[in-house]
């Protein structure tokens, strides 16, 4: 075993949620290797039973329509909701796309797409970029599925609002857990 920590972990404790984020934001060329090396989690049965969908500009405002929407609001109410998807250049929609298995369930297959979510998360931060996971009351909604275009056996998960990191800006870092309360030997 290795004294000091290796790069993934030095990776996972340096990682912070960054909920104000710049203009900037990663292009599809740069996406495309992130995601690739997302895609080595563990994958039971290798189904890859996700996918994940870049939503830039006038689709971020659809996407708040679509939540006010959801939530029934009209007004000021709706307003404040819809300008939620607008607080970052980039929102990487992360579905869960089960796949037909005798072997691996479905609740499996979502897991494997939470792992590339966070995973995505790890790689984006590393590279740079500020990074937050969001998700709602919202997210399995029907017209939030509709404006994703999900097919029924699909879930959208959340999403990784992304942008560029800002030096100034406040970042979020969960307190210290108690291990002994997290892990127990049968």
């Amino acid at each position: 075993m290795a004294d000091a920590p290796g790069a993934a972990r030095r990776a996972v404790e340096a990682r912070r949620s960054h909920s104000t984020v710049g203009e900037a934001a990663p292009s599809d060329e740069q996406l495309r290797p992130l995601i690739a090396a997302a895609s080595s989690v563990a994958d039971h049965g290798a189904l890859r039973p996700w996918r994940v969908i870049a939503l830039r500009g006038e689709s971020r405002a659809r996407l708040g329509t679509a939540l006010a929407e959801a939530a029934g609001l009209d007004g000021r109410a709706a307003e404040k909701l819809a300008a939620k998807p607008l607080r970052a250049p980039l929102l990487l929609a992360i579905v869960a796309s089960p796949k037909p298995s005798f072997k691996v369930p479905d609740w499996e297959q979502e897991a494997v797409a939470i792992g590339v979510a966070h995973t995505l998360s790890l790689l984006l931060d590393e590279e740079g970029w500020g990074v937050i996971w969001r998700t709602g009351l919202h997210t399995r909604s029907a017209p939030v599925a509709e404006l994703h275009g999900l097919a029924p056996t699909e879930r959208l998960l959340g999403w990784l609002y992304v942008g560029e990191r800002l030096p100034n800006a406040k970042t979020s870092r969960r307190a210290a857990i108690d291990v002994d309360a997290h892990l127990s030997t049968l």
